[in-house]
């Protein structure tokens, strides 16, 4: 049961195509967003979907992975942590973040085509 205290899975679909950053080390990050839809009928009977949008980092071979295959709409699955951290924005405040750190990144869905 330990590795299961902090341990996110979602399938989703990307709202963008990755942003990727290069530090200085030569490592990569890469960061994008995930909707995950839950659909159920109301008291009314009319079919209601719910949409949750989630903050995605990744790092080195995934962020690399991200960046060459990952594009707006693709479908995937997801395993990883929340990660919280804090900064300071632009005027000062100071800010918190919750994002999933994504330890692996499966491609789902239809293989793309090239023309």
């Amino acid at each position: 049961m330990y590795a299961l205290r902090n341990k996110v899975q979602l399938i989703g679909n990307l709202g963008k195509a990755p942003e990727i950053k290069t530090l200085e080390s030569g490592k990569k990050m890469a960061r994008f967003t995930l909707a995950t839809n839950e659909s159920y009928r109301n008291a009314k009977g009319e079919k209601i979907t719910d949409t949750q949008w989630h903050n995605l980092v990744a790092w080195g071979k995934v962020a690399e992975i991200a960046e060459k295959f990952l594009v707006k709409g693709k479908e995937v699955a997801i395993e990883g942590k929340l990660v919280s951290r804090s900064y300071n924005d632009k005027e000062g405040q100071k800010k918190q973040v919750t994002e999933i750190q994504v330890n692996e990144l499966l491609l789902l869905g239809t293989r793309q085509t090239e023309a």
